[in-house]
């Protein structure tokens, strides 16, 4: 597993992470529709992209002719 796919992995499951926490101490209501459940599908996104490497975003932005890079770490 590559440091990319880590951190995408730590960073889906702390979002995910943040909003169930907020939602079970009452500062968050996720059982009305709102702008929270766009943030759980972002960090949902990120957590499974880093088991599958299938990230709808990439996809896009590699139909739109964004050339691929390497890391900004290296």
């Amino acid at each position: 597993m590559t440091v990319e796919r880590i951190v995408r992995i730590v960073a889906g499951f702390f979002i995910l992470l943040s909003l169930a926490l907020a939602h079970f101490a009452g500062t968050a209501d996720l059982s009305q529709l709102s702008w929270l459940w766009f943030t759980a599908f972002v960090g949902l996104n990120l957590f499974q992209s880093g088991f599958t490497r299938f990230c709808p975003l990439e996809l896009m932005l590699k139909k739109a002719g964004v050339k691929e890079g390497g890391s900004c770490c290296s």
